[in-house]
């Protein structure tokens, strides 16, 4: 064969494969976060869902922390249709049993329903923006210095009911303790009194990335600004149902709970 036409080949071989790349940066195990790169052109969907793909080929999603099967990301690219198929690793958490608690401890009095109904919609309000912010892209870090007293994932059962688990991280420092932006990104939440929660601060990083800091003692920022990494944001406190200080900081993909210390590491 001619030497100019196996050339050509070559040359067109390699930019079919380069439009057909996607890459993923992320381990596949339950709870983590994943982002990945693709042509610009490319229709994302992970299992049947259509996610956004940002003009510079960014995408993000994350894995539920109880998923038990396989992951199939489906793209899109000048009508070819491409599966990948990722098995889902599955983790083992911490299981703690107390009993013998006063009820009012473990189920709240029913005067509250209302108020946490009223918070929990404002809430996921603020989890389901689908903005065209990329900061999802860029290295979390840690909000403060101080201990991981809580995990995610962990559970407790009190006087046998098994309540939701913890979907963040418990970082214990003392009250007062300056708290930094872990990422860049804009102020949607900004409440100073959460019967759950306390003082809490929801932030989007764009395409459905949010984090939350919970039991604030004071609050330094409001609804729609822009704060960049590292900002002051707030000082850690124990409002809301709290037994001590320290900050409960989570990340959601829309409304799936997601491990802080996956998108940090």
């Amino acid at each position: 064969m001619d030497c100019k036409i196996i050339k050509f080949l070559i040359i067109s071989f390699l930019i079919f494969s380069n439009a057909l790349a996607i890459e993923f940066d992320g381990k596949f195990i339950q709870g983590h976060f994943i982002v990945g790169k693709t042509d610009p052109k490319s229709e994302i969907f992970i299992d049947k869902k259509k996610i956004k793909v940002s003009k510079n080929g960014f995408f993000v999603f994350g894995i539920d922390r109880d998923r038990k099967f396989d992951l199939v990301i489906t793209r899109v690219l000048d009508k070819k249709k491409e599966k990948f198929i990722k098995k889902i690793y599955k983790r083992k958490y911490k299981i703690q049993r107390i009993d013998g608690l006063d009820e009012k401890k473990v189920t709240p009095p029913e005067e509250v329903y209302a108020r946490i109904k009223n918070e929990n919609q404002k809430i996921g309000e603020a989890r389901s923006i689908n903005s065209d912010l990329v900061f999802f892209k860029n290295t979390f870090i840690m909000p403060l210095d101080g201990i991981v007293t809580g995990v995610y994932g962990s559970q407790r059962i009190l006087n046998g009911k098994p309540k939701w688990p913890h979907y963040g991280i418990d970082i214990a420092a003392k009250k007062g303790t300056i708290i930094k932006s872990s990422g860049s990104g804009i102020v949607t939440m900004a409440e100073k009194d959460l019967y759950y929660t306390g003082g809490t601060i929801i932030m989007d990083h764009g395409h459905g990335i949010s984090t939350i800091y919970s039991h604030l003692e004071k609050l330094m920022v409001k609804v729609g600004d822009k704060v960049e990494q590292g900002e002051i944001i707030g000082t850690v406190g124990s409002t809301g149902r709290s037994t001590g200080p320290h900050l409960d900081f989570r990340v959601n993909w829309f409304q799936t709970r997601l491990d802080p210390l996956s998108v940090i590491n």
